[in-house]
């Protein structure tokens, strides 16, 4: 028992910690301290200055769930939202609200954004979010001069340059600054949908206030016409083809009503049989005309209310404001850990060459 008891102290002795030995070389080499520190905190507020403000703004959206139909059609108000009752998981309903983000993020989606007029808060210059992107975005100094350098090796290499005009966009092939402002954009327009709730949440980041805002308020927009084209497209083309159907069928009963009243009045004094028989046979066919005119013109109706059932309604839970304050960098805080970072460091790198990092990490 004595054996293991000295032992014990031992053990306890050599795993003791002498913090005035580490204080002591810390303070041996504290001018260290006095050159990193300053040189540290002064890199850090050069870099972080050079990284330009951003800003975001957010745009919540909810489908309008509609408490006027009937039990029977519980399902088909269901899947309108994403979700499949009974009989209705196998419909024909192939956009949910989950795939919106896949949506927004889609090339196609990104490219209609090209041309939407934008201006900044401090300018009244108006051009296209396209041009802003390519020419009015803030990149930091080191990045500007990479750039430069890469353009000026790029023009001295036999590169072969792309022959499709910047004006013209075609989401098949699309130039080189094309694809990177494509790209650019999945950092900058984000889409989420809670599954519980199936609340649409969009976020726009930019340099600009107002850009931002404009841009969230777009991509809202964009996004419920979208929706509203794929949810009606069945039904507008109904409508259409009926459409159509009624204006010929309105068109051939006017003729039939026209030679029916030509008729009439020409044969007034001549009442034989077989004028008789003539002028019913006119008005038999202006009758069936009618007819399928009035059916057509009912069907008509009924796709009209159709498209309009079949339109989804939102509920905009949160609007497009413009934001008063930045969303970011966070300078002070991110110099503050560097700084502090740089303390642990130089603490390390003393304790290493004071031999006394081994003994604090436990080691022999």
């Amino acid at each position: 028992m004595d054996n293991q008891q000295q032992n014990i102290e031992i053990q306890e002795e050599e795993s003791h910690i002498d913090f005035q030995a580490l204080f002591a070389a810390l303070k041996r080499r504290k001018k260290l301290y006095w050159k990193v520190l300053p040189i540290t905190f002064v890199l850090a507020c050069i870099i972080m200055l050079s990284i330009p403000n951003y800003y975001t703004c957010e745009v919540q959206l909810a489908p309008e769930l509609t408490t006027s139909r009937s039990s029977n059609s519980l399902s088909a108000l269901a899947s309108q939202f994403g979700l499949k009752m009974g009989s209705g998981a196998m419909g024909s309903e192939a956009l949910y609200p989950t795939l919106y983000p896949d949506l927004v993020n889609s090339t196609d989606f990104k490219i209609s954004l090209f041309n939407i007029p934008v201006h900044k808060k401090d300018s009244t210059r108006i051009t296209s979010y396209y041009d802003y992107l390519m020419n009015d975005q803030k990149v930091p100094w080191w990045s500007a001069a990479m750039g430069a350098a890469m353009e000026g090796l790029v023009s001295l290499l036999p590169f072969e340059t792309d022959n499709i005009a910047e004006d013209h966009i075609d989401p098949f092939q699309l130039t080189k600054d094309q694809t990177a402002i494509v790209k650019s954009l999945e950092k900058k327009v984000a889409c989420d949908v809670d599954n519980k709730t199936l609340v649409i949440t969009i976020s726009v980041t930019d340099q600009d206030p107002l850009i931002c805002a404009t841009m969230a308020d777009s991509v809202k927009a964009r996004l419920q016409d979208f929706i509203t084209d794929y949810r009606t497209k069945k039904a507008r083309v109904d409508l259409e083809y009926n459409r159509k159907l009624y204006e010929e069928a309105k068109v051939r009963y006017d003729e039939a009503r026209e030679k029916y009243a030509t008729y009439a009045d020409a044969n007034q004094d001549l009442m034989y049989q077989s004028d008789r028989t003539k002028l019913l046979n006119l008005e038999n066919d202006m009758q069936l005309k009618y007819n399928a005119y009035n059916s057509l013109a009912q069907q008509l109706m009924a796709a009209e209310a159709k498209v309009q059932e079949e339109t989804p309604s939102f509920t905009t839970l949160q609007s497009a404001t413009v934001p008063v304050k930045k969303s970011g960098p966070a300078r002070s805080k991110i110099v503050l850990i560097v700084v502090f970072l740089a303390f642990l460091c130089t603490s390390a790198w003393i304790l290493y060459k004071e031999d006394q990092l081994k003994p604090l990490l436990g080691l022999s």
